[in-house]
């Protein structure tokens, strides 16, 4: 297992509001404009709140990518 590999596994077993600020973390890590950066830290933490106070839910990405390929019937890999 790669390293890239290893980290995405332990990643995707933090609870979904920590995976949301790994998120913010690494884009903010990738953006050189400030203005851009900002604007997705304050997205990223409206979403982490929402989520937080129980006004959104988080799916988990293989159920995403299994719906998404059942309705363009690519089935599974």
């Amino acid at each position: 297992m790669s390293t890239l590999e290893r980290i995405a596994a332990e990643a995707m077993n933090l609870p979904a509001a920590d995976r949301w600020r790994l998120v913010e973390r690494l884009m903010s890590s990738l953006e050189s404009d400030d203005e851009i950066a900002r604007a997705w830290a304050e997205e990223v933490e409206r979403r982490i709140d929402a989520f937080e106070r129980g006004d959104t839910s988080a799916t988990p990405v293989d159920d995403v990518i299994a719906a998404g390929r059942a309705r363009i019937g690519g089935g599974t890999a």
